[in-house]
């Protein structure tokens, strides 16, 4: 009975093992802290390498609160098996998704789970779902530190790296430092820091205005000594677009808000050896 139990455990990591390797690079996007538009990065982000001709899968691991299928207007849309495989939602020809939310009866229904069903789930996620050839992963996770986040750094084995989302304030701050903790702990390299909400431009009489302080981001990146990617602007228009299901990029690609999160991407795209990574770079 043991030797065929392992030899069911063996069988199962080697498939895991080929379907990974489809995947050439693998990015989380974390937070410590809620609230501070870590979707709405991940989702931007993973628009935007789909923009630039990349085949993209976005995956959204947060089991309690499913964000990503609102911020692409997906929400109405069901999942499909073939061949005992999930069909993943397209958004368009080169961008996958998947997500707890096209699971659920209805917006309002709990997920009431403790963590070896969440862990299963994103197993399955990773390895049931038909992701094909893709050259990027975007993983959007949830806030903190716990079941999600770690089941998903140890089911991938060989992630790239996470990019930290923050807001400049120090009580988000504080929190999302712990995610850089979280990352060094289980030799997960850290990608970058970018700070969101970090000032407003006045429409009317265009001053900024720095509504949640400004460089909270940037200060904690120079104290871990880990690659800042930049600061993005407050923009009305993105609250809109999330609202309606449209991701920023792809309907505000000129304004400034946008040009920051192009530049804060633009490293990412990167070939993977030139990508800095917490342990070569310092932010002066």
């Amino acid at each position: 009975m043991g030797i065929g139990v392992e030899y069911v455990e063996t069988i199962n990591k080697y498939k895991e093992s080929r379907i990974m390797e489809n995947i050439a690079h693998k990015f989380l996007v974390l937070s410590g802290k809620g609230g501070v538009g870590k979707s709405t990065i991940a989702v931007n982000l993973a628009v935007w390498l789909s923009m630039q001709g990349k085949n993209v899968g976005l995956l959204d691991i947060d089991i309690h609160g499913p964000s990503i299928p609102k911020l692409l207007n997906l929400e109405h849309k069901g999942i499909q098996a073939k061949d005992d495989k999930i069909k993943p939602i397209c958004y368009s020809d080169n961008l996958k998704i998947m997500s707890i939310g096209f699971l659920l009866p209805d917006e309002t229904t709990a997920v009431i789970w403790r963590g070896p069903m969440k862990h299963t789930l994103i197993k399955q996620f990773l390895t049931d779902v038909c992701w094909g050839s893709l050259e990027y992963l975007i993983i959007d996770c949830p806030p903190g530190t716990g079941d999600e986040p770690l089941s998903i750094v140890q089911l991938l084995g060989n992630a790239d790296g996470a990019i930290i989302v923050t807001t400049p304030q120090q009580i988000a701050v504080i929190d999302v430092k712990k995610c850089i903790t979280f990352c060094r702990q289980l030799n997960l390299s850290v990608l970058g820091v970018i700070e969101n909400m970090s000032g407003l431009v006045c429409p009317h009489c265009h001053r900024k205005i720095d509504i949640f302080k400004t460089g909270g981001g940037k200060q904690m990146a120079k104290e871990f000594n880990v690659p800042f990617l930049g600061s993005i602007p407050i923009d009305s228009d993105m609250v809109s677009a999330c609202d309606l299901g449209q991701p920023f990029l792809d309907s505000n690609s000129q304004s400034s808000a946008a040009q920051a999160l192009i530049s804060a991407f633009r490293p990412l795209l990167q070939p993977h050896e030139q990508i800095q990574t917490d342990k070569e770079v310092t932010v002066k």
